[in-house]
C-alpha cells in the first residue's frame, strides 16, 4: 500500500502543477535550467577535447598505437560528458533548483493550509544557505552510494541485482529530495528528517520509481516538489 501510496502522490502532484499556471511555470523554469548549464557544459567539453587528449597523450605515429589512442578518445570524451553532465546537474540542482523547489512547495502549501509555517525567525539570505547546506549531501550522496553499488557489481556475478538494488536507492533519495522540503524549511533537525526516511522507505520508493523512467521522469522530477509536500502535510495531519 505505502509503495502505491507513493505513486499515487507523485502523479497527484503533476496533475495539481499542470492546472497552476505559476507552478506550472516554474516547473518548465527548472527544466529548462538543467538542459541549459548541461548544453554550456557538454560545448566547453566538445570544444576543448582535443587540447585536452593532446595533453594527456600526443597522438603516435605508429598505425596501432594511433588506433588505440583513437579508441581511447572516444571512450575519454564520452567520460567528459558524462562528468559535464553530472556538473550541470549538481549546479543547478544547487544552485537554482533548490530556490525553485523550495518556492513550489511554498505555494503548495500556501494553497492547501493557508499560510506557510516556518521555523525559526531567520532572514531570507540565512535560510536560503541553509537550504543550499542541506541540498548538498542530499544531492550528493545518493550519486556517490549509487555509483560505488554499481562498481561492485561490475566485479561480481550479482552485477544486475546490484543494478536494481542501485536504482531503487536512487529512487528513495530522489524522492527524499523532494520531501524533505518542508522539514527542511522548517529548520527539524537532520536526524529527526532521516528518522522520517527511515519509517517511510516504502513510500519513497513508489514515489521515486517514476523518477527512473527515461524521458517521462523529466516531467515528474520537474513537478515533484508539489506531490512531496501534499504527502508531508498530509501525514502530518
Amino acid at each position: 500500500m505505502e509503495l502505491l501510496k507513493g505513486l499515487v502522490y507523485n502523479v497527484r502532484g503533476v496533475w495539481f502543477g499542470i492546472k497552476n499556471p505559476l507552478l506550472l511555470l516554474l516547473g518548465l523554469i527548472r527544466f529548462i535550467i538543467l538542459i541549459v548549464v548541461n548544453i554550456i557544459l557538454i560545448s566547453l567539453v566538445l570544444n576543448h577535447f582535443h587540447e585536452i587528449m593532446e595533453f594527456l597523450w600526443q597522438r603516435p605515429d605508429n598505425f596501432w598505437v594511433a588506433w588505440l589512442w583513437k579508441l581511447l578518445s572516444w571512450l575519454l570524451s564520452l567520460l567528459l560528458i558524462v562528468i559535464a553532465s553530472f556538473i550541470s546537474y549538481l549546479v543547478s540542482q544547487i544552485l537554482f533548483s533548490v530556490i525553485i523547489m523550495d518556492q513550489m512547495s511554498r505555494i503548495t502549501e500556501a494553497r492547501i493550509t493557508g499560510h506557510v509555517q516556518e521555523g525559526q525567525k531567520t532572514s531570507w539570505l540565512k535560510l536560503f544557505l541553509f537550504l543550499i547546506k542541506q541540498e548538498i549531501p542530499r544531492t550528493i550522496l545518493p550519486v556517490l552510494i549509487s555509483f560505488f553499488i554499481l562498481i561492485i557489481g561490475c566485479l561480481t556475478p550479482l552485477g544486475p541485482l546490484f543494478a536494481i538494488i542501485s536504482g531503487l536507492i536512487s529512487a528513495i533519495f530522489l524522492a527524499w529530495d523532494n520531501t524533505d522540503l518542508v522539514p527542511a524549511r522548517r529548520m527539524m533537525p537532520l536526524k529527526k528528517r532521516v528518522d522520517l526516511l527511515k519509517r517511510s522507505l516504502l513510500f519513497h520508493i513508489g514515489f521515486g520509481l517514476l523518477f527512473l523512467i527515461p524521458f517521462i521522469n523529466i516531467i515528474f522530477l520537474a513537478f515533484a516538489p508539489i506531490g512531496a509536500t501534499f504527502y508531508f502535510l498530509d501525514s502530518q495531519s
